[in-house]
């Protein structure tokens, strides 16, 4: 490595994109979205930030905007120090929404990213996703810059599917909830594009990244996460016990002492989100079935915040009324404590601690455990715990010594750990002792920070390997703040003398200026058109009338998926068709000019007959753009498609202003992308289509036909002159 790279300050990106995130008081267990993950990546930007070896540390995540949750989700940018900020991007709306349902709309993500990192005037030196969703966004954003690309899965689709099918949950319910197939796609590209997956076990790697077919041990690293040992306290470290500390603990007590006919007892405490692989059934009966276990503790079910359980989702809605009926149906009542909501930043830290006091034990009953945070946190406080046999809490028990691991499918084995743990007073204090002392050598988030930036310091500045990586393409288009964008038939090609001079001009172009062809031709029959006449092949192809666009990497075309996702919405292609049938006067074009996003007839010029069709699919409730051209070609296409929009996608994603960008065009096919705050030019071979746009603010109507226009509009606008090859400055919240 040499002097320099060991040097340079690291710019570090985690995506996280569900649940809800700020910086202080998480509200975890709100929902299925907001837990663990939440916490682990704010505590690990917030540890980065704290390293000098960072210059600084974004965590980009959704922006909010919704009535039912707090203003503080909607804000672009939420500084949490000088070197740490959360950057916030709307994507799929502003309402808040499960992770499921945002699979629809990470193209979205992915163009609002690249915008923003284009405003920053520097690619990240790394990216870290978190989840399968972020993961589908970094996977996109390496594939494109070559920036290094580390994952932290958090969970797996694989690994739920089997757990959903065991629970006998049919597969087609399962795919309607949870897209899984798709997920577990996205998540073997994730393993593909990825330099580096980082885990918080080694089970994970065996069991849960083990049935993927891109797995490689190579790819993997075993980091812990840590817990923060400035809340997460002993629990008889008198010396760091503060004013605030003693006023949330009276907070905690009068909450529970309602719920209490016996205050003074251990209590038996568990934490967890509402969800029915949490166990929390599992801990309840064998709690409700051991008398004796209720004369000896009370016990304690923190279950996430809720309001009114009815209006929950079906998963915590029916959690919850589990838990109350198995309540009345041992008579817990004076027994049993469920609060209704706690301050996760605060109380929870208290809880533990008054589970030690009470020489009580901490309870992770879950059925699958990827790692288990509650466990190191109860360890810090010095509370002893019994944890399910499975998954993170093996290498955890292993580690801290602090616990039992027993088989949670049965109740009488956490009822029989519990009674072990409360019976043995030595037991329980080398339990408490062993957890405060081991949870420092192990799980600490320095300890963390100190082996990530040992692992990300390798990956900075090495070049990709994957062959359908394509960084030096994605690079250019940061590099560009201008474009010239040309039509290709009767525009760009008809004159060989001027289309020379301007192949010469695209030849020399300035590295700040970039080459598009907006065309109503396929990318095929462009590709060829273009080589035949010894024209280079362009930065980016607009083809088939502005529904699709392809980026030119070595002469290779890269389709844009998120053109794809945009243009898709609302789009019928089928209906469309088939409601087009019936007119006699629609001639169906030959199958290689029809697209996935494009129907092509010949027809004749006739106002009525096109109004006819626009009414027709008007009725249907069909959305469409119709473009007529050159008194023949009729084109259905989305309506979010044609080729002023996809050059006004280019312009957003890119972050190009629109008046550094000049079109040329000739035809009726040409008239959108010609009009607004483009700079355009009509060449003098135009048809009449275009009349109507003569005298129009930013149209120049050139005097040279062809290419020799184009040059010609170049001069007029003075295009070439002043460009610059720095990028264009705009403010986070332009991305929302």
């Amino acid at each position: 490595m040499s002097e320099n790279k060991e040097n340079k300050k690291l710019y570090i990106q985690l995506y996280s994109l569900h649940g809800l995130i700020r910086g202080h008081n998480l509200e975890l267990g709100r929902d299925a979205d907001t837990g663990g993950q939440t916490k682990y990546v704010l505590e690990l930007a917030n540890t980065l930030s704290m390293d000098p070896r960072v210059e600084k540390v974004e965590l980009v995540t959704r922006l909010i905007k919704d009535k039912i949750i707090s203003d503080d989700y909607s804000l672009p940018v939420e500084k949490i120090n000088d070197k740490f900020d959360i950057v916030r991007i709307r994507c799929g709306g502003g309402k808040y929404i499960r992770k499921e349902l945002l699979w629809n709309h990470l193209e979205e993500f992915v163009d609002k990213s690249t915008k923003y990192i284009k405003s920053r005037g520097r690619l990240p030196d790394i990216i870290h996703s978190h989840y399968a969703d972020a993961g589908y966004v970094c996977s996109e954003l390496t594939k494109f810059f070559g920036i290094p690309f580390i994952h932290t899965g958090h969970s797996l689709g694989r690994d739920k599917l089997r757990k959903l099918i065991n629970d006998g949950v049919p597969i087609e319910e399962i795919e309607k909830r949870y897209k899984i197939t798709h997920r577990i796609e996205i998540e073997e590209n994730v393993l593909y594009f990825a330099d580096l997956i980082i885990t918080s076990t080694y089970q994970e790697i065996r069991q849960q990244y083990g049935g993927y077919k891109n797995t490689n041990e190579e790819l993997f690293k075993v980091i812990p996460p840590g817990v923060d040992l400035e809340k997460f306290y002993p629990y008889n470290n008198h010396r760091l016990i503060q004013e605030e500390a003693i006023r949330f603990k009276g907070i905690i007590a009068e909450k529970m002492i309602k719920f209490f006919v016996t205050v003074n007892k251990p209590l038996i405490l568990t934490l967890c989100r509402p969800d029915k692989r949490k166990n929390i059934s599992g801990l309840i009966t064998a709690y409700g079935e051991d008398k004796a276990l209720q004369q000896k503790a009370n016990l304690a079910i923190f279950a996430g915040i809720r309001e009114d359980i009815q209006t929950m989702p079906d998963n915590e809605r029916e959690v919850l009324t589990e838990i109350l009926l198995l309540m009345d149906k041992y008579n817990l009542y004076g027994k049993m404590a469920i609060p209704k909501r706690h301050d996760t930043q605060h109380e929870v830290p208290e809880l533990y601690r008054i589970a030690a006091e009470t020489g009580g034990v901490f309870v992770n009953a879950a059925l699958t455990e990827p790692f288990g945070l509650t466990l190191i946190e109860a360890a810090g406080t010095g509370v002893p715990v019994v944890a399910t046999n499975d998954g993170g809490p093996r290498d955890i028990i292993a580690n801290c010594k602090n616990g039992l691991l027993v088989d949670v499918s049965d109740p009488k084995n956490i009822a029989a750990a519990l009674n072990k743990i409360l019976d043995e007073e030595q037991l329980w204090n080398d339990f408490s002792r062993n957890g405060i002392e081991n949870v420092k050598k192990f799980y600490t988030w320095d300890a963390h920070v100190k082996s990530y930036l040992s692992e990300i310091t390798k990956l900075v500045g090495k070049e990709k390997t994957k062959s359908d990586t394509f960084a030096p393409v994605g690079k250019k288009l940061l590099d560009m703040d201008k474009f010239i964008v040309s039509d290709i038939d009767n525009t760009l090609l008809g004159d060989a003398d001027s289309l020379t001079e301007f192949v010469n001009l695209i030849n020399e172009l300035p590295g700040g200026i970039g080459f598009a062809v907006a065309t109503g031709r396929t990318v095929q029959s462009a590709y060829k058109v273009l080589n035949e006449n010894n024209v280079p092949i362009p930065d980016v192809i607009i083809s088939s009338v502005g529904s699709e666009i392809y980026y030119n990497y070595k002469g290779e075309l890269i389709y844009s998926n998120g053109w794809d996702a945009h243009v898709s919405y609302l789009w019928k292609r089928d209906k469309i068709f088939d409601l087009l049938k019936q007119f006699d006067f629609l001639k169906y074009q030959e199958s290689d000019t029809q697209r996935k996003f494009k129907i092509s007839y010949y027809t004749e010029e006739n106002k009525e007959n096109l109004r006819i069709i626009r009414e027709t699919l008007i009725k249907n409730k069909l959305k469409v753009n119709i473009i007529f051209s050159h008194g023949q070609f009729l084109d259905i296409l989305p309506y979010r498609a044609s080729k002023g929009k996809a050059i006004r996608y280019l312009s957003y994603r890119w972050n190009i202003p629109h008046e550094n960008i000049l079109v040329a065009g000739d035809s009726g096919n040409d008239e959108e992308m010609l009009k607004g705050d483009l700079l355009g030019v009509i060449v003098a071979n135009y048809s009449c289509e275009l009349d109507p746009l003569k005298g129009g603010k930013g149209i120049y109507f050139s005097n040279r036909p062809y290419a020799g226009g184009i040059i010609d509009g170049i001069n007029y606008y003075n295009f070439l002159k002043d460009s610059k090859e720095t990028k264009i400055e705009q403010k986070p919240n332009n991305f929302n």
